[in-house]
């Protein structure tokens, strides 16, 4: 089925691809796309496509790459040859998922329907760079993706739709992002059937109550602080799954952790937090603040993610040997 409204799609990652994939599926003309420049990436750091840029190409969709679309930024002349450049491109709405580039309120008035930005969480909650990491690390009980008409604020713009889902006590941000690019997909397809249908789309604004900001995820994150509570770091765990993973530092050799679950019962006895308590094929568990850890999968540096059971195969792990405890974080902590 082919329509006649226009859409500008920008957006960089997979997440982003689904919904472009969506869009032009369903028949819906999209007459550019914008993505960030190409990056250098993997082991050899070759330049390598957004994962939106490659479905552009290989659909025969016209694309851009600017820098940056500020004309009082950095990339002034290339700004400016961008938005000429949407100036010069009929359409009718621009939908915008993770593009990772601001949006000046000059571009956002180009399109005639706006800018529709499929975002992450469920709104007011959890705008800004991680919402799906933060949702998990935070122990939301459910989360979502909220259509909503952009403004110049970060993620403020009033809502035009959602749809929920449930965070499972086994979702990682890699399966919890799977299944929201999906969400995603459809409601903005959805959406553009409505808004070209009935010329409009009904939004509602963002309540001021309930906002929280979710940190764009760092690095020096990744240290399991054995000092927390078990359940806590197994929400860590799954919420660093794919990146940057959940780290603890045995006699001085990093360990990437990549699936644990909080147990309640710790053997009698003096345990420290960090303490390894109980060795199987099962798992390794590892006493924390409050209860333990049971560490089911793990990664040598330069090696490969391992079950327990391989992993125990090629590197012995004791009881009492001890999780080093790091140094208090600096820095942004994430307001929930």
């Amino acid at each position: 089925m082919s329509h006649s409204l226009r859409v500008v799609f920008a957006g960089t990652p997979e997440f982003a691809a689904a919904a472009l994939a969506a869009i032009h599926e369903a028949g819906f003309a999209v007459p550019l796309v914008l993505t960030q420049p190409d990056r250098p990436a993997g082991r050899g750091m070759k330049m390598q496509a957004s994962p939106v840029k490659r479905y552009a190409t290989e659909h025969g969709l016209a694309v851009a790459q600017p820098p940056s679309l500020r004309r009082n930024g950095k990339f002034p002349a290339e700004a400016a040859a961008a938005i000429d450049q949407l100036r010069a491109t009929p359409h009718d709405v621009m939908v915008v998922a993770a593009y990772g580039l601001l949006l000046p309120q000059e571009v956002l008035d180009i399109a005639p329907h706006g800018c529709i930005n499929i975002h992450a969480s469920l709104l007011p909650r959890w705008r800004g760079a991680a919402p799906i990491h933060r949702a998990i690390e935070a122990g939301d009980a459910e989360t979502g993706i909220t259509l909503m008409q952009m403004d110049a604020g970060l993620d403020t713009g009033a809502m035009i739709r959602e749809a929920r889902t449930t965070i499972t006590p086994v979702d990682t941000t890699a399966t919890l992002h799977d299944r929201l690019a999906q969400l995603g997909a459809q409601l903005i397809v959805g959406a553009l059937v409505d808004l070209e249908r009935d010329g409009r789309l009904p939004t509602i604004p963002q309540p001021a109550e309930g906002a929280t900001y979710a940190e764009k995820i760092g690095k020096h994150e990744a240290a399991l602080d054995w000092r927390r509570p078990a359940a806590a770091l197994a929400r860590q765990v799954r919420a660093f799954d794919p990146f940057p993973g959940g780290v603890g530092t045995l006699d001085g050799t990093p360990l990437k952790i990549w699936a644990a679950e909080p147990v309640d019962a710790l053997p009698r006895g003096h345990t420290q937090p960090g303490q390894i308590v109980d060795v199987s094929a099962e798992g390794v568990v590892v006493a924390c603040g409050e209860g333990a850890l049971r560490i089911t999968q793990l990664q040598k540096p330069g090696g490969k993610r391992l079950s327990v059971r391989e992993f125990l195969a090629g590197s012995p792990l004791v009881t009492d040997q001890r999780f080093a405890l790091p140094e208090p974080a600096v820095g942004p902590v994430s307001k929930a």
